[in-house]
């Protein structure tokens, strides 16, 4: 109680858990780290004390240092409570766990060490480490995670095998086929795919790729996953990916760890996840030649325990805590201070700052994109609105896509020739600090080729999909909905509609409507009768009667018998495949479940070339009074992330045959 005490006396305490972080002069913040003293003489004084400090501990971290969830709300007491009786990996504890017995040898006097030493002055000792990690790399808390997901086992198996002739081989993103999950049948299963196969996209490689290559040398980048919900996470990983790919570094994934909202049913199912289990990044890295991506693990056995990253503080090699590689579903706070203290770490803020991403990596390039946005802000910031239903050609001349991109932030993020030359830039997501890339990828990401920025949103759409499993369950409810609607109509063919309802502890109560208000907003635009679907985190489903009298409302708990043996934790995503493919959707504003869902519709939309695609319109709504916001071209603004907007869909094919590819430093047409 009383170590736990120091937030409320001084909330500005920051970093009293990674401590050596605070002597890094690339991240400060002022804090302190006075102990709380207390009058021990007094025995009642004492206890009552304790329950203040006990109380008082959980009221700051709530309101004070509030941790963001799913759809930008704050986390509820219970549910940290939960966390940190769990061991939640997302919430920064405040007491480092002890260091675990390894059983390393030291090679010089042959006696165990039960924790070797984390920095090493002398090559030559380095390269000793070295040599020991090679013929013992096995440790004592290695042993514990034997068990490594065979997911996780193709990530280092593939991003490295090759066929005769020296190409990635193995599984590939470009169709989707059910006969290994229990169906529907390829036929059926076709109408989710909205994704397309361009073998020209896959040989694309970033200017600063072949720049990196010349050195010699391979660079890497680290980053730690959003502590929100799944698709705050899901965006912040999309946008680590475009960046890897625009700085031509090999992207390392981190362990397998507990994600907020994704811990149901412990001890029963999996609940220590890597993205892996959502989506086939060894397939994205064989297809691409432009991208490499391993396991946090093989990056630790090839980089760290062979003496190749250093504190930036002190300039000595520095190792892992433990001398651990494996950290597949244990506490990765020691890993997180690790990498923050052995890496190039900037701290970005994308409601700040946009990522400008030069055509070469000669200076002149980024001095262009630093001169155009003075301009710009010379002549006057642009209003938003003005580019309302008139989008900037995805061609245009660099200054004009800038000028709608910017959305009012007065800074570009630049991949200088320091970040350049860092072996290893790494990203935190440590909310006290306001470390976050909480953003859409598109949002944050600015290229001066208008043909590079394209082929990011392509490669999002393209590649970044939820794996086969899950498609493959998506189709088979979306089948069965379909099915209902003709069995209540024989004459139809199966089409339906689609909601999502947030109904849970959302922090913008205005979403949060009755049942009878949400009835009067659809009549206008969903018919009498129809059929349907419905996603939501209501739990209480008679909360929907009032729609039930007028529509064949279905949830996905009607077609549970489909899932069996799916993980429950994947439902979510289920919820938001399924109502994907409804014909009109409705959703609530605010919400980035909602936004994922739009983005999937306009995927598809741009796809079947429906009615307004050449705008980016779609056929959704909103519960509120922000009703039509999907029904015109809106441009990127703030808040970014709440909500998805048209040019991340929006003519993303354009260009495809003018893209210049990168082979052996030679651009070809």
């Amino acid at each position: 109680f009383l170590s736990l005490s120091a937030p409320c006396r001084q909330t500005s305490t920051r970093h009293n858990h990674f401590p050596s972080l605070m002597r890094n002069s690339r991240i400060r913040e002022n804090g302190s780290n006075t102990p709380v003293s207390m009058n021990m003489k007094a025995s009642t004084l004492l206890w009552v004390l304790m329950g203040v400090a006990f109380l008082c501990t959980f009221s700051v971290n709530v309101l004070h240092d509030v941790y963001i969830n799913e759809e930008g709300s704050p986390k509820s007491a219970m549910t940290m409570m939960e966390e940190l009786k769990d061991g939640y990996s997302g919430f920064e504890p405040k007491i480092k766990p002890k260091a675990k017995k390894s059983s390393l040898v030291n090679k010089s006097d042959g006696k165990e060490v039960l924790h070797p030493p984390q920095e090493i002055k002398d090559e030559s000792t380095a390269a000793k480490k070295s040599t020991t990690m090679e013929e013992k790399i096995t440790t004592a808390d290695d042993t514990k995670n034997q068990e490594v997901s065979t997911e996780m086992k193709k990530i280092r198996v593939d991003t490295i095998t090759r066929n005769k002739e020296g190409e990635k081989e193995g599984h590939t993103i470009s169709g989707l086929s059910c006969a290994e999950y229990g169906g529907p049948s390829d036929e059926i299963a076709s109408e989710m795919v909205y994704w397309s196969d361009i073998p020209s996209d896959s040989k694309f490689m970033s200017p600063f790729k072949h720049h990196h290559k010349k050195g010699g040398e391979e660079m890497f980048m680290t980053f730690e996953p959003d502590g929100g919900g799944w698709n705050n996470i899901r965006m912040a990983m999309e946008t680590v990916l475009g960046m890897a790919h625009a700085m031509g570094r090999t992207l390392v994934m981190p362990p397998r760890q507990g994600m907020y909202l994704l811990r149901k049913d412990k001890g029963k199912q999996n609940i220590h996840f890597s993205f892996q289990d959502f989506f086939h990044f060894e397939s994205m890295s064989r297809e691409h030649d432009g991208l490499d991506i391993i396991s946090m693990e093989e990056f630790l056995t090839r980089q760290a325990m062979t003496g190749k990253l250093r504190n930036v503080t002190t300039g000595k090699v520095s190792f892992p805590p433990g001398n651990r590689t494996n950290w597949d579903g244990e506490d990765v706070t020691g890993l997180k201070d690790y990498l923050r203290n052995v890496t190039h770490v900037r701290n970005w803020k994308p409601e700040q700052c946009l990522f400008a991403i030069p055509s070469s990596a000669e200076l002149k390039d980024a001095d262009a994109l630093v001169n155009m946005l003075s301009e710009i802000q010379t002549e006057g910031n642009t209003d938003a609105n003005d580019f309302t239903g008139k989008p900037t050609p995805v061609d245009a001349p660099t200054k004009d896509r800038l000028r709608e991109s910017i959305a009012r932030r007065s800074l570009l993020c630049l991949y200088d020739q320091e970040m350049q030359k860092a072996p290893v830039v790494h990203f935190m997501c440590y909310h006290k600090m306001r470390a976050r890339l909480l953003t859409h990828f598109y949002a944050f990401l600015f290229f001066q080729d208008w043909k590079q920025d394209l082929w990011t949103k392509r490669f999002i759409r393209d590649h970044v999909r939820y794996s086969d499993e899950l498609m493959c369950a998506a189709a088979r409810v979306v089948q069965a909905v379909r099915e209902r609607v003709k069995e209540s109509n024989p004459q139809s063919n199966g089409q339906f509609h689609s909601m999502h309802i947030r109904r849970g502890d959302f922090q913008y109560k205005a979403t949060r409507l009755e049942a009878d208000d949400i009835l009067k907003i659809i009549t206008e635009d969903i018919e009498e009768g129809a059929t349907i679907y419905i996603a939501t985190d209501e739990r209480k489903k008679f909360f929907f009667q009032p729609l039930k009298e007028h529509y064949n409302v279905f949830f996905l708990d009607d077609f549970k018998h489909l899932l069996e043996g799916l993980n429950t934790n994947y439902y979510g995503m289920l919820d938001q495949l399924v109502a994907s493919r409804g014909d009109k959707f409705f959703g609530t504003w605010h919400s980035t479940f909602t936004g994922y869902i739009n983005r999937l519709r306009g995927y598809y939309a741009t796809k079947n070339k429906e009615e307004g695609y050449e705008e980016g319109i779609i056929k959704s709504w909103y519960l509120t009074s922000n009703k039509n916001a999907m029904r015109h071209y809106v441009s990127v603004r703030s808040p970014h992330y709440q909500r998805e907007f048209p040019t991340s869909w929006r003519d993303i094919d354009r260009g495809i045959e003018e893209l210049g590819v990168t082979v052996d430093g030679d651009v070809t047409d």
